[in-house]
């Protein structure tokens, strides 16, 4: 969490852009896959402002911000338009970018956070529809900001359908400000609205940022941008409330501006005055209809709506009788919640199948750069994995090759088992007996130690223990192995 301190109330509002989840660009049918592409490919007359074009609005962007706002329990709006937003940058080749302003799709709302287990209520001003820009790359020697000889731009970004959500200034420090975007994209990605992936420019977020007066009033507002990941969320936003709290400890003023995030220096830059609502010189876009979504397409949005991350949080808590650290790793992502779920119908302990999944599956994910989506291990062997250990059939410790072995080579679990030198029933009775009796055979001066009373705290005979569960590649019950080698030394 931040460190930063402050002699002023910090106050924070965010505007976050997600680009949603459609295959074609907001008002044309330009394919909205532009990653990797070849620089201006995806484009057409109507996303390059060619004279004598018409947009058309795409319906799956209106659905989609629709279900947005319902999740940030927002109220959808049966009558919202759009507005010409005019501003001279070569991002834009209309010179004007195609917004909703005054009655935006999605009003109110709110989403809740936490910080420290202290819960906090962020409010939610409007969410509304916006096409995006192009895209600038700046050519430097050395890959800064500053200092670029020449400019290129790729409109293959530009029409893509964002929705902007708006904030309240309800957020008091950097680390609010993260856990609110931590929330918003897990709540984006749960209704498959966006992937919301920073790094990739599909999730984006501009920081308003001012300092309280002496009075109360709030301070004159900056703003900050092109903070490409959580943490760089953070480092802008602390380096900024340093910045403002030094110049106003000098006696200046704080000049109401846009400025820009340098990761590599950790440091702000002024990029341009904050321009104002007049400044923008917006009105009514005439090429467009309204968007009419009447009461019934609303409650369709509603019915369709999925069981949102809250809602899953609580559920796992009190079906499954998890934690709160446990209930919150596994609804991190729906796909590991789904996941965890089938695992669990498939017959495993919750407890159980919490711990595996949590710790074991995510251990072999990351080893092996995989995603629980295309995970070759199927919930109902993670179960039957998980039953054996329950069951004492395997030992933690094999059954995790075992996982290994399903995980990278895709095979049966029984296969695996067997691959792992194990077998799937638990060594008991004369078998482990044997075991016993050939451990202490081959260790006969460790069995006179503990058979003449030095062995006072024990050592000696867990020794002989962990060769019995090694010669069993972990079939033997622990506690079945030293009651074995208690009664084979007449203890």
């Amino acid at each position: 969490m931040s460190a930063v301190k402050s002699k002023r109330p910090i106050v924070i509002g965010l505007e976050v852009h997600l680009q949603l989840n459609t295959s074609t660009k907001l008002f044309c049918s330009c394919s909205t896959d532009y990653i990797g592409k070849t620089p201006n490919t995806n484009v057409c007359p109507v996303c390059l402002a060619i004279p004598g074009t018409l947009p058309i609005i795409n319906d799956r962007a209106v659905a989609l911000g629709s279900r947005m706002g319902l999740g940030l329990h927002c109220v959808i709006q049966n009558y919202s338009n759009f507005h010409r937003k005019n501003y001279f940058y070569p991002d834009l080749p209309k010179a004007y970018q195609i917004t909703q302003y005054e009655l935006p799709i999605a009003t109110g709302g709110y989403i809740d956070i936490e910080i420290d287990g202290v819960p906090k209520r962020v409010k939610i001003d409007h969410l509304h529809l916006e096409e995006d820009a192009g895209k600038l790359v700046h050519p430097t020697a050395d890959g800064r900001l500053t200092g670029a000889a020449y400019s290129l731009v790729d409109y293959n970004r530009g029409g893509v359908p964002l929705s902007e959500i708006v904030s309240e200034p309800d957020m008091s420090s950097p680390a609010e400000a993260r856990e609110y975007v931590v929330r918003l994209r897990q709540l984006a990605r749960y209704l498959d609205v966006s992937d919301g992936e920073m790094e990739s420019g599909s999730l984006r977020v501009d920081a308003n940022i001012s300092l309280s007066n002496a009075d109360g009033s709030l301070g004159t507002r900056v703003e900050i941008k092109n903070m490409n990941s959580l943490k760089s969320i953070e480092r802008a936003l602390e380096y900024e409330i340093s910045r403002q709290n030094k110049s106003l400890d000098t006696g200046n003023r704080i000049v109401q501006e846009t400025r820009l995030w340098d990761d590599a220096e950790g440091v702000t830059r002024s990029m341009r005055n904050k321009e104002t609502a007049s400044d923008y010189r917006y009105y009514p876009e005439m090429d467009l209809a309204p968007i009419v979504i009447t009461d019934d397409e609303i409650e369709k949005f509603k019915s369709g709506m999925p069981e949102l991350p809250w809602e899953k949080r609580e559920r796992f808590a009190r079906d499954f009788g998890l934690s709160k650290e446990e209930v919150a790793i596994l609804t991190d992502q729906k796909e590991l919640a789904k996941y965890y779920e089938d695992v669990v119908s498939a017959g495993a302990p919750p407890a159980r199948a919490a711990n595996w999944v949590r710790m074991e599956v995510q251990r072999v994910l990351h080893e092996i750069g995989c995603t629980i989506t295309n995970f070759k291990v199927s919930p109902s062997a993670l179960a039957e994995l998980v039953k054996k250990i329950e069951n004492k059939d395997l030992s933690s410790t094999v059954a995790k090759e075992v996982l290994d072995t399903l995980a990278r080579e895709g095979i049966s679990l029984e296969d695996a088992i067997k691959r792992s030198g194990a077998s799937s029933s638990r060594l008991t009775g004369d078998a482990l007996n044997e075991v016993v009796s050939k451990v202490a055979s081959a260790n006969p001066d460790v069995v006179e130690v503990i058979k003449s009373g030095q062995d006072k705290k024990g050592g000696k005979l867990k020794f002989l223990q962990g060769l019995v569960m090694k010669e069993t590649r972990g079939q033997a019950d622990a506690g079945e192995a030293m009651a074995a080698l208690s009664k084979k030394l007449g203890l």
